[in-house]
């Protein structure tokens, strides 16, 4: 089994490391990736004189995403998966779905920021457009759900994912 394992720095994201941990037959294949959201182009040129500054604050966030991909991986081999840290730079929701799509994913495991309302219509939902636009499964590991991940089994996340995407799931 393939998984890719999408994380940014946060809690939602750990609860799906551990959800992956937890879950995964030991001969499972996990890519642990983050894509660094690059800022603007405009922004860059508007800068103007501040170019050096601006670079070192991009080395450092790229560096910590180094670290944060590392990190995991390490975590999921000492749970005796085989993980390997991706960093890409681009926008996540594409990102994930034409990496699960080269990489012939068989199921994406990610977390939900649980954002409502305004907030999820201003600044999207990674997680929900995976699910509707992914070529394999998706596993949600939602906030409530804590460090127990989802109880489905793969099976069940493939029928409840087939179910989501013909407009026949509960959510």
């Amino acid at each position: 089994m393939t998984i890719l394992l999408a994380i940014d720095d946060s809690e939602f994201s750990e609860a799906a490391l551990r959800a992956v941990a937890a879950q995964g037959p030991k001969d499972t294949k996990v890519w642990v990736l983050h894509v660094l959201e690059p800022p603007s182009t405009v922004l860059g040129r508007e800068m103007g004189g501040y170019e050096p500054e601006f670079e070192a604050l991009w080395k450092a966030r790229r560096e910590q995403a180094k670290a944060l991909v590392a990190k995991a991986a390490e975590r999921l081999r000492d749970s005796g998966l085989n993980a390997t840290p991706i960093l890409k730079e681009g926008d996540p929701k594409s990102s994930i779905i034409d990496l699960a799509t080269e990489w012939r994913a068989d199921l994406i495991v990610l977390g939900s920021h649980g954002r409502k309302g305004l907030n999820r219509f201003l600044l999207g939902s990674v997680s929900e457009a995976v699910a509707r636009h992914a070529p394999c499964s998706v596993q949600i590991v939602r906030p409530s759900q804590g460090t127990h991940g989802s109880s489905l089994s793969p099976n069940e996340m493939s029928k409840a994912s087939a179910a989501e995407k013909t407009g026949m799931g509960g959510g």
